[in-house]
């Protein structure tokens, strides 16, 4: 029995040497095995608009619309913005809200508010009054951020997307990044 052992043993040792050889070629990244481009096609990108808002009395408005070529902007099929309205400075430190936004006067309720397409975006003040009676400081020298969100990022819906600061941090863009534009 003991020579069988030693038998199998040097067999066992002689087979499974046989099976080392020399190291392959290295693999290729990536999922299906050929090496691709990293991140998306079409990053995130955030800019910021200084605007006077321009009275429309047949819709009861103030508006600004503009189209995104005009600042080389291409919008992709499914993709979405978010906008945030300069609120307030304090202690240094800019105040953001989400539009859509309701805002309260002596005259009555008003919303910031936009709309976009493919092509080209508006941002509204809607007000429940006559229009022609809106405060000129809430429609001139207003400060908008316009965040472009790619189809293709997936951003929580239990995120609060009225944090503009959680939102641009999930998207990976940082102040240094905000394009600003005057616009007035």
């Amino acid at each position: 029995m003991k020579k069988f052992s030693i038998l199998l043993g040097t067999f066992l040792a002689l087979f499974f040497m046989a099976c080392e050889g020399p190291a392959g070629p290295p693999g290729f990244d990536g999922k299906d095995g050929k090496d691709g481009i990293d991140g998306s096609i079409f990053e995130a990108l955030v800019f910021e608009i200084d605007v006077d808002l321009t009275y429309n009395a047949s819709n009861n408005t103030y508006v600004f619309n503009e189209a995104f070529s005009a600042h080389n902007i291409e919008l992709f099929q499914n993709d979405a913005i978010l906008v945030y309205r300069l609120e307030e400075v304090d202690n240094s430190l800019d105040v953001w809200r989400q539009l859509p936004q309701p805002f309260f006067t002596d005259l009555g309720l008003l919303y910031y508010n936009f709309d976009f397409t493919q092509n080209d975006y508006s941002i509204y003040v809607e007000p429940d009054f006559d229009a022609a009676s809106v405060a000129q400081s809430l429609v001139t020298n207003q400060i908008f951020r316009v965040l472009i969100i790619p189809a293709d990022v997936n951003l929580s819906s239990k995120m609060d997307k009225s944090n503009i600061n959680a939102v641009m941090n999930a998207i990976g863009v940082t102040e240094k990044d905000v394009k600003h534009f005057k616009m007035n």
